[in-house]
């Protein structure tokens, strides 16, 4: 799980696909955290991307590195309404103070679940993971 977070923190931009209806939908996420041994990410119960991971859990997710390396993760996302948990994603990525704070009512923190990652490259033979 280390090394799949490190990889998606140094990629800096990840890209999360979800499920519209059978449409898929893709877009750019940053902020990423680990908390009580798990990996975090954050979004807002207003956007549409929180409507469709409610909805279906399962997401995709990739990103290239600055060596060219890239990784294609799958999971699910598990919400977490624990305001510990929201007060470390918002420690860990203190530029998002400006938007969310722990008790505002649209911050929403996610986890990974059975999540099953692959890193690969031109080069090197693919290194799986599975936490």
């Amino acid at each position: 799980m280390k090394e799949v977070l490190q990889f998606l923190q140094d990629a800096g931009v990840f890209y999360i696909a979800t499920a519209d209806g059978d449409q898929p939908r893709v877009r750019p996420f940053g902020a990423i955290n680990e908390f009580d041994g798990k990996i975090y990410i954050i979004t807002s119960n207003e956007k549409d991307v929180y409507k469709q991971m409610q909805k279906n859990p399962k997401v995709e997710i990739s990103a290239m590195n600055k060596e060219g390396k890239w990784i294609r993760l799958s999971c699910q996302v598990v919400r977490d309404d624990r305001t510990e948990a929201k007060k470390s994603m918002l420690d860990a990525n203190p530029s998002l103070r400006a938007m969310y704070s722990e008790e505002d009512g649209k911050m929403e923190v996610l986890y990974f679940q059975n999540a099953s990652a692959t890193i690969c490259s031109f080069t090197e033979a693919p290194v799986s993971y599975q936490f």
